[in-house]
């Protein structure tokens, strides 16, 4: 072998020494952000869970709202036609 091949065989060893190294700093990279975006998936899905559930109980009061509002009024005019049966009876 010459001396220009050892050169050239040398300098690929090198190359790719420093391709290995950068494509391990790169793998650990990736890792590291799959577990981020693995982390930050799991909260997304428990405040979403926690957002679902207070709609729930927002729905469920604002349900018992309307019901005792509806409630009210109709004792309302319950009441209104009971004092205008009292009225209408006592003349």
């Amino acid at each position: 072998m010459t001396t220009k091949s050892k050169d050239i065989k040398g300098e690929f060893a090198i190359d790719l020494a420093v391709y290995m190294e950068r494509l391990d700093t790169y793998i650990a990279t990736q890792s590291r952000l799959n577990e981020s975006l693995c982390n930050r998936l799991e909260q997304i899905t428990d405040d979403l869970y926690e957002i679902k559930e207070w709609r729930t109980k927002f729905y469920g009061a604002r349900a018992l709202a309307l019901l005792v509002g509806i409630l009210f009024a109709h004792a309302g005019v319950v009441m209104a036609a009971v004092v205008a049966l009292v009225n209408l009876l006592q003349d």
